[in-house]
């Protein structure tokens, strides 16, 4: 069922899911509280969600694709499956989302809190993680591809054996992180002095980023 165009409340949505799984596009839902309903399986194209509330909700199988959610609050939703792309999502909560199997790819997540996630087999890609809260995040065994976390909290992250094609990890907070045969040679490291090095043992890094690790004592290398 295509729903295109419309400015849509609660009432509006609900009356809509009672005749079957809708498709929205280039459809405001700004500002509405959308918490707890089932759209599993709803397609969202070119839609605004800027401080929507999807608490609860169960959007298993959803697809997002070029939608703005400035501070929507997704926190506790199922989003088991769900697919992402070129989304702008900045400032989003995720808190306690079911995230299994769910994909991003191309979207900007700065500032998003994905506090306490449940996120196996979670894939981010070309995505925007500047600033972001993903502490305690597992990412072992996998490839990133150009993932920005520059100032990004990764506290607790599990990055072992992990391939990082491009990206950053400049003036990330690593504390706790773990990268034992993590592949580090695409990362930007920038910003890392070799006192903040311990969470990197057993990683792989580039001679270039070993010399501006060096650099950072003042040291030569000839």
């Amino acid at each position: 069922m295509q729903v295109s165009g419309q400015t849509l409340t609660r009432d509006d949505v609900a009356t809509l899911l009672a005749q079957g799984t809708p498709s929205f596009d280039t459809c405001d839902f700004d500002g509405a509280d959308l918490s707890r309903l089932d759209l599993r399986g709803a397609t969202f194209s070119n839609c605004s969600l800027a401080e929507t509330s999807l608490y609860a909700a169960n959007l298993g199988h959803s697809t997002w694709q070029r939608c703005r959610g400035r501070e929507a609050d997704f926190e506790s939703a199922d989003l088991t499956d769900a697919q992402f792309a070129s989304c702008d999502l900045n400032n989003s909560s995720w808190r306690r989302a079911k995230l299994a199997s769910s994909t991003f790819k191309g979207c900007k997540l700065t500032g998003a809190k994905f506090e306490e996630v449940a996120h196996l087999g979670l894939v981010f890609e070309e995505c925007l993680l500047i600033g972001a809260d993903l502490r305690r995040l597992s990412l072992r065994k996998a490839t990133l591809v150009q993932l920005d976390l520059s100032d990004a909290d990764l506290a607790g992250c599990d990055f072992r054996d992990t391939v990082f094609e491009g990206g950053s990890l400049r003036n990330a907070n690593l504390k706790g992180a773990r990268f034992e045969d993590a592949d580090l040679r695409g990362a930007d490291l920038g910003g890392l002095r070799l006192t903040d090095t311990k969470p990197f043992k057993g990683a792989w890094i580039s001679p270039r980023q070993a010399a501006e690790l060096v650099a950072e004592l003042g040291l030569r290398v000839g």
